[in-house]
Parts: C-alpha cells; sequence; structure tokens
C-alpha cells in the first residue's frame, strides 16, 4: 500500500485497488476505471505498478470529496468474488466488530 505523496513507491505484489472514503460520511469507496463506487465488486482491479500507478493518479485527481486515496491489496476468488486482502481493509471495510475467526 502506499498513500499519494509515496507515489513513486508504488509496489504491489498481487491483485488491488484504489480505495478511499468519502469526507462527508467517511464511507469507504472504491475507484472504478471511470468513477467511484461504495460496491468493491466494482472496483477496477490493478495488478501491476504502472496500471496502480495511472489509476492513483486519476482517484488522486478526482474532486469527489474522497480524501486520502492509496492503493490497497484484494483477493479475487475462482469465481470473481472480490474481497479485501488484509485484516486492515477488511476492518475498514466491515467496521470494528468481526466474527471470529477472520477469515485469511
Amino acid at each position: 500500500m502506499t498513500s499519494p505523496l509515496e507515489q513513486k513507491k508504488i509496489r504491489i505484489a498481487g491483485p488491488s485497488v484504489v480505495t478511499a472514503n468519502r469526507t462527508w460520511d467517511g464511507i469507504v469507496i472504491y475507484r472504478t476505471a471511470k468513477a467511484w463506487s461504495a460496491d468493491l465488486s466494482d472496483a477496477a482491479i490493478v495488478r501491476t505498478s504502472d496500471a496502480a500507478r495511472a489509476l492513483l493518479a486519476e482517484a488522486v485527481a478526482d474532486d469527489v470529496g474522497a480524501i486520502g486515496a492509496y492503493i490497497a491489496p484484494v483477493e479475487v476468488d475462482d469465481s470473481g468474488t472480490v474481497k479485501p486482502g488484509n485484516l486492515r481493509e477488511h476492518i475498514r471495510r466491515q467496521g470494528v466488530t468481526a466474527g471470529i475467526p477472520i477469515p485469511a
């Protein structure tokens, strides 16, 4: 993961998305190919650092009330379902209450 200020350090190890929060309500949003969505399944999946850098640059340039856009890992299962790729993103998306055990 990286912040917009560290774009030169972008390295991704697998499927990733660009995500942020909306300023007025804090809802987690994801960058699609052309806009933002609150649905992770709509997110544009990037698999290379060049694609991640380009999508992040577009997201940062947007003026839609999103703050702190950054790249986050995701998992894509065999059926194409997209899930957060780490515990931090799972908590951020679902809230601080999580079922135990948390799926890896």
